[in-house]
């Protein structure tokens, strides 16, 4: 996954509200993508709502995220700093561990 520029709009009116930073959370795993989005530093919390519905849109559309997998999660994670104008991306998944097998004696019941 590569880091899609932050469209102007988005960027002038997260500086507009007093936004610091936008995190997008991809998952997947289960043939569906999932996506939340938080934002950080604006304490206005009804704007702050409208704003993450409209990033979430565009960012559908960026990213283009199907989730599709094997039935393990794993997600993507990208935070853009609005303050330093940086963004860093991190992957994630989980996977099957066993342990090792126990032995025992069992009982029929009657």
């Amino acid at each position: 996954m590569n880091i899609e520029p932050l469209p102007k709009k988005i960027y002038d009116k997260a500086v507009a509200l007093g936004i610091t930073q936008i995190e997008l959370h991809f998952s997947g795993g289960s043939d569906e993508g999932y996506l939340n989005v938080d934002v950080s530093g604006s304490k206005d919390r009804e704007s702050n709502t409208k704003f993450e519905q409209e990033i979430e849109e565009w960012a559908w559309q960026a990213y283009s995220y199907s989730g599709a997998g094997g039935g393990d999660g794993y997600g993507d994670d990208v935070l853009y700093s609005i303050v330093s104008k940086t963004a860093t991306i991190s992957s994630w998944y989980m996977e099957r561990t066993e342990s090792a097998p126990e032995n025992s004696d069992f009982e029929i019941a009657e």
